[in-house]
C-alpha cells in the first residue's frame, strides 16, 4: 500500500466532489475456478484499491459524504481460516492502516445500508462487473441485477474518472516498475523467437517473468504468428521461419499498476522485404504519434493523423490509392488498421473501463466517431499533463474482412484489392509503447523495448 494519508486524501476529495450521499465501494471476493475452494488468483477491485488500498478478499467500503464518516466492512478470521490460509490483522487494524476509523462485520452492511435507504439518502455506486457483487448490490439497493448498470451513479463515475485520469508521481513510479518487468518479458520473447519453438513455450516463459516480479500479468498474454487476429490467445502453433510473431503483453506492479507493450518479431531474426516495408510504416506511425502527444491535443486527432501516416505508407506500396486525407475521412484505412490508437492505463490496463468506456475516453467536447475502425478508439479526449496512455498502431491483413470489402466494393476507389490479395497470408504487425504526457510533450515509460527493425533482427540472430 501507499502511505495511509494518500487514501484519506483520495476519499476526502471524492467526498468533496460528490457533496452528499452514500458511496458504496465493493471489494472483490474469491472467484471459483471449477469448485468453490479452488479459486482463480485473487485480484482486488481497482476502485477499492484506489480508495481503500487493502488487497484482500471479503471487504466492502462505504464513504458517507453527508457526515464525513468512512466505514470498512469485513470479518475477522475464524480458527478454520487461520488453519488453512494463515493469519491477518484484525479488521480494526486493517481499517486504521488506511485511515478508516470505523469497521464492522459484513453482516452489519445490510443493516446499515437499509438504514440509509429508510432515511432517503442518495446511494451511489459504479457499474458492477462481478456476479457476486451484482447480487450483493441488488440486496442492498433493491434494484434488480439487470438494472444495476442503469442505476449506477454518473456523478460518481465522473468524479472518479477526473481523479484517476491524472497520475501522481508515486503512481507513475509504480507504472515504471511494471514497465521494467514488461521490458524483460518482451526481451525474453525475442530471444526465444526461433523456428521450431512452440508459441505456448514462449507464452509460459514470459508469464513466468511477470509472476517472478510479484505482480503477475496485467492481462492474458497475446502471442501469435496469426497476428491478423487482433487479440489472439491461441498459443498452439510451432514457430515457422519467415513468419511474424506478435507479442502483446504487460505486467502489474505489486500495487497492481499496469504496463502494456507490443512488439512484432520475425521468427528466426530476418524480415522479408515485404515484412520490412509494412513494419517501417507501423514504426513511422508509432513514432509520429509519440511526437504529436502533448497537453491540449486530442487523442482522436492524433489517431486520425496516424491513420494518414499508415494510408500514405500503404499508398507508396501500391496497396492504397487516391487522396490520403479523403481515404481516411472515408475510413478506407480501417481495412488495415481496424482499431484505435490506444487507451488510458493505470490501475487497470484499460484504465477505469469498468465505469463505461464512453465516460473514460470521451467527454462533452470529444465524442466518438461512429465509423468502422475509428469507432474502436477507446480514448479520444484532450490530453492533460500526467495522463498515461498507450500508443499502439498496427497494420493487419484479415482475409475475411478483405474478402467482404472487395466483394462489396467498399472504398474501392482508395484500395487496390488486386495487390492487397497478394498479402492474404501476411498476418499483422503491431507496435506499442506506454506514454506519459508531460508538461510540454511526452515520455516513453520504462526503457524502450528494442523496436528498430535492424536492432530487433540482430537481437534475435545472436541467439
Amino acid at each position: 500500500m501507499f502511505e495511509k494519508q494518500i487514501y484519506i486524501e483520495r476519499r476526502n476529495l471524492l467526498r468533496t466532489k460528490m457533496g452528499s450521499g452514500i458511496i458504496l465501494i465493493p471489494g472483490n471476493g474469491e472467484s471459483p475456478m471449477n469448485y468453490s475452494d479452488n479459486t482463480y488468483h485473487f485480484r482486488q477491485d481497482s476502485t477499492f484499491l484506489y480508495l481503500f488500498g487493502l488487497d484482500m478478499p471479503g471487504l466492502f467500503g462505504v464513504i458517507d459524504a453527508n457526515t464525513g464518516k468512512d466505514t470498512l466492512y469485513g470479518d475477522d478470521l475464524t480458527l478454520e481460516d487461520i488453519i488453512w490460509m494463515g493469519t491477518k490483522s484484525a479488521m480494526t487494524e486493517l481499517a486504521a492502516s488506511v485511515g478508516v476509523s470505523y469497521s464492522l462485520p459484513l453482516k452489519q452492511l445490510i443493516i446499515e445500508i437499509t438504514g440509509f435507504n429508510q432515511q432517503g439518502a442518495s446511494i451511489h455506486f459504479t457499474p458492477p462487473y462481478r456476479a457476486e457483487n451484482k447480487l450483493l448490490l441488488e440486496e442492498l439497493t433493491d434494484i434488480p441485477v439487470k438494472k444495476l448498470s442503469d442505476h449506477s451513479s454518473l456523478q460518481l463515475i465522473q468524479a472518479l474518472v477526473e481523479m484517476r485520469s491524472t497520475k501522481a508521481s508515486y503512481e507513475i513510479a509504480e507504472i515504471e516498475k511494471a514497465c521494467k518487468t514488461g521490458y524483460n518479458m518482451h526481451v525474453m520473447a525475442m530471444k526465444m523467437a526461433r523456428p521450431g519453438v512452440m508459441e505456448h513455450e514462449i507464452c509460459g516463459m514470459i508469464e513466468g517473468v511477470a509472476m517472478a516480479s510479484g505482480g503477475g500479468t496485467s492481462f492474458p498474454i497475446i502471442l501469435t504468428q496469426n497476428g491478423q487476429t487482433l487479440h489472439n490467445h491461441d498459443h498452439s502453433y510451432k514457430l515457422e521461419k519467415g513468419r511474424l510473431m506478435i507479442v502483446d503483453a504487460g505486467a502489474e506492479s505489486l500495487l497492481h499498476y499496469a504496463s502494456d507493450f507490443t512488439r512484432t518479431i520475425p521468427v528466426g531474426g530476418e524480415f522479408s522485404t515485404k515484412q520490412l516495408d509494412i513494419y517501417t510504416i507501423v514504426l513511422n506511425a508509432i513514432n509520429t504519434a509519440t511526437d504529436l502527444i502533448k497537453p491540449g491535443e486530442t487523442y482522436l486527432s492524433i489517431h486520425l493523423k496516424v491513420a494518414e501516416v499508415i494510408a500514405s505508407g500503404l499508398k507508396d506500396l501500391g496497396l492504397m490509392k487516391g487522396d490520403v486525407k479523403e481515404a481516411v475521412a472515408n475510413g478506407a484505412h480501417a481495412l488495415f488498421f481496424p482499431h484505435g490508437l490506444g487507451h488510458m492505463m493505470g490501475l487497470d490496463v484499460h484504465d477505469m473501463e469498468d465505469y463505461g468506456q464512453i465516460h473514460v475516453g470521451y467527454d462533452r467536447e470529444i465524442r466518438p466517431i461512429d465509423q468502422f475502425g475509428t469507432a474502436y478508439l477507446r480514448f479520444g479526449r484532450r490530453l492533460q499533463k500526467d495522463f498515461v496512455i498507450t500508443n499502439e498502431p498496427g497494420i493487419y491483413f484479415i482475409p475475411a474482412l478483405i474478402e467482404q470489402w472487395a466483394s462489396e466494393k467498399i472504398n474501392h476507389s482508395f484500395i487496390n484489392y488486386e495487390k492487397v490479395k497478394q498479402y492474404l497470408d501476411f498476418g499483422g504487425i503491431r507496435l506499442e509503447d506506454d506514454i506519459l504526457v508531460t508538461e510540454t510533450g511526452s515520455r516513453i515509460l520504462g526503457e524502450r523495448i528494442p523496436i528498430n527493425p535492424d536492432v530487433v533482427a540482430s537481437y534475435i540472430s545472436k541467439q
